[in-house]
């Protein structure tokens, strides 16, 4: 039970740091997740004392978010560009371990043996990618220096744990060589690279036979593309191989074969993407806030004296690091495309952008407790370290990123975004309302059209009163002539104009007039009843039981149903004469009272699917065209031309999901 609780509090702590990034996204994500994890630390139960179990961590969290990281990389940009990230992923990691751990070995030689030395260095290699994009989200990155890390962070954390393994061995043992590890790295490198494509190809395979001979079976094909990178790892692991380059190659095996599976079901793609943004978020928030967590019990484990110390040594290995970065890129080690005059520039964006977190923070913890038979001392100071090197390298690009990287800016406001849409919606539910064919259907779509804007408006409550009252004095407006006509019956009428009395007195608030123009149909209708009721007298003697509760007969109702399909046509009207991109929301929910109260009295059938399908098509069309001809007439910038484009698109693809 105690663990339940804690993972409910570890996934709330998540979702309450994205909440407070989201309303005041001054600092990074990360930030706050690590905040909220030492908050959460500090609760008085024991249900946050996690242990961290570095296998069960490794292929629960880290091997699904790497999956992830390669199932949405390109292999275009990787097979052009596999020099360059060889150059950075794997020789600047090789580098960076061996120069990191030499000094730091040479500067405290009774402290760091080489084994050890380079045990550390290894931990604090590896980047993520996802750190940095939670600080630079609202800066504009450089493509080539974007891609550069990205592609960075997906392959060096392989180099940085194999390293660790080496070195690890090599400290159990007293004994090193040079060969042996060469050998192991190779097939440990490689073999979860060749693995990994196997498994990938296997589990695509899988899939396309399952999808071909049982359509959208999503509750299957969902939940194998989940577990894939659970079971890679793991089978990988088994093997001695890396588990996490063999889930990164799945990964990318699956972004090379994806073409094969998108056109097959709308459904299943779409429920898988949003499934692993999902999960991707939260794995991510939960690595930092654990780093949050578990801080305070690693210092509660170090002497005070010692802390500075540490402190400085992450220091040192930070800027170690970095200086290597920066030199690696300058003098063009590895080529990420950058201009002469950008140079300079791009190289210290590398450099800062060696952002630590995730597998970093996965590898500290993976240092095992004991070693031949005796308790790991440094294993508590390494930790340490870590996080320093961690929050270092946060706090860093933080402060540096905004100082480097002007802010991401639009050629449009929100606001000119929510009028443009706006009147694009308004333009097709117009085109819509010319048409006199299938008014039921023309009904429905149009009032499911204006939900597409119901994110983007603010609802105005006093509009909407005034719509309604404006509509019910078309409905007795309607009666009225109706009844001067000598189209309908007193009695039809007197009928229909209590049931507008009921309504508007039941839903919605009104002034002395509009109550004494309510007051006075009442008035009307029941001396006109009062005078049927005598002439009805004279002429057949007095009404039975049951003719005097009878209401109305089935013919009446007929007419009845009549009368209120010519007041539905008035009031539709007349919300169609006032409707403006400004109201279209308020417009549409009036429109909707008045459909449902048609359909209750008509009981009118379903309406047909088919042609309120081939509606919203046209009408998604009719957006698209509006949009396209306001771009042509110089009325919209490309940039919020695209911005509508695709949020029509999506809408479209909400639509057609929905139709499964």
């Amino acid at each position: 039970m105690g663990l339940l609780l804690g993972i409910i509090l570890l996934f709330t702590t998540v979702v309450v740091a994205n909440v407070i990034h989201l309303v005041y996204p001054k600092l990074p994500l990360s930030i706050y997740q690590i905040i909220a994890g030492v908050l959460l630390a500090s609760l008085p139960t024991s249900a946050t004392d996690f242990t961290m179990h570095p296998e069960l961590f490794m292929m629960v969290v880290i091997a699904p978010l790497m999956f992830n990281d390669g199932q949405n990389q390109s292999f275009r940009y990787l097979s052009s560009n596999y020099k360059s990230i060889l150059s950075i992923s794997v020789l600047l990691a090789l580098v960076t371990v061996l120069i990191s751990g030499a000094i730091l070995h040479l500067a405290l030689p009774t402290v760091f043996p080489f084994a050890l030395a380079f045990m550390l260095a290894s931990i604090i290699t590896p980047t993520d990618a996802v750190a940095v994009k939670s600080i630079t989200s609202n800066m504009t990155v450089p493509e080539n220096v974007n891609g550069a890390l990205e592609y960075e962070s997906l392959f060096n954390d392989a180099s940085g744990i194999v390293l660790l393994d080496l070195s690890l061995a090599a400290y159990q043992s007293g004994e090193f060589s040079l060969g042996h590890s060469l050998w192991i790295f190779a097939y440990v490198f490689f073999g979860g690279i060749i693995f990994g494509a196997i498994m990938g190809n296997l589990v695509i395979s899988l899939r396309q036979r399952l999808m071909r001979n049982h359509v959208d079976i999503a509750s299957i094909v969902i939940p194998i593309n989940v577990m894939t990178p659970i079971v890679v790892y793991w089978l990988a692991e088994e093997l001695h191989l890396s588990g996490i380059l063999a889930v990164v190659s799945a990964g990318i095996v699956h972004s090379i074969l994806y073409d094969r599976l998108r056109l097959t079901s709308t459904k299943v793609q779409m429920a898988t993407t949003t499934i692993w943004t999902i999960i991707s978020d939260a794995l991510n928030g939960v690595v930092f806030v654990l780093l949050g967590v578990m801080l305070p019990q690693v210092l509660r484990r170090t002497a005070p004296r010692n802390l500075l110390n540490l402190l400085w040594i992450a220091l040192a290995l930070y800027i170690i690091m970095t200086l290597l970065r920066f030199l690696w890129t300058r003098f063009r080690l590895v080529n990420i495309h950058s201009a002469q005059e950008n140079r300079n520039r791009d190289s210290l964006l590398m450099a800062i952008g060696g952002i630590h977190g995730t597998i970093t923070l996965a590898l500290a913890f993976s240092l095992p407790v004991m070693i031949n038979h005796h308790t790991f001392a440094f294993r508590n100071s390494m930790i340490l370290i870590a996080a320093f090197v961690i929050l270092i390298s946060i706090i860093v690009g933080a402060v540096a990123y905004p100082l480097l990287l002007p802010p991401k800016s639009r050629d449009y406001t929100e606001e000119e975004f929510q009028q443009a849409f706006n009147k694009t919606v308004h333009h097709a539910i117009n085109v819509l309302h010319s048409n006199n064919d299938h008014r039921r259907e023309q009904a429905f779509v149009a009032d499911q059209l204006a939900s597409q804007i119901r994110q983007f408006h603010t609802f105005n409550r006093e509009l909407f009163e005034q719509l309604v009252k404006k509509a019910h004095q078309v409905e007795l407006a309607t009666l009225d002539q109706l009844t001067d006509d000598g189209t309908i019956t007193e009695k039809q009428a007197e009928f229909y104009a209590s049931f507008v009395a009921r309504s508007v007195f039941r839903g919605s608030r009104h002034s002395f007039r509009e109550s004494w123009v309510i007051l006075w149909h009442r008035i009307k209708w029941r001396y006109a009843r009062r005078r049927r009721l005598k002439k009805h007298l004279k002429s057949h003697g007095p009404l039975n039981s049951d003719t005097g509760h009878q209401l109305i007969t089935h013919n009446e109702r007929q007419g009845i149903i009549e009368i209120q399909k010519l007041l539905y046509r008035n009031v539709e009207k007349y919300l169609h004469s006032v409707s403006t991109p400004q109201n279209v929301i308020e417009v549409a929910m009036v429109n909707h009272i008045y459909l449902q109260k048609k359909r209750f009295f008509t009981r009118e059938a379903s309406i047909d699917t088919d042609i309120a399908t081939s509606l919203f098509i046209e009408a998604f069309q009719l957006e698209h065209s509006y949009v396209q001809e306001q771009l042509v007439a110089g009325n919209l910038s490309q940039e919020l031309a695209n911005a509508l484009n695709e949020q029509i698109s999506t809408d479209e693809l909400v639509y057609v999901q929905s139709l499964d």
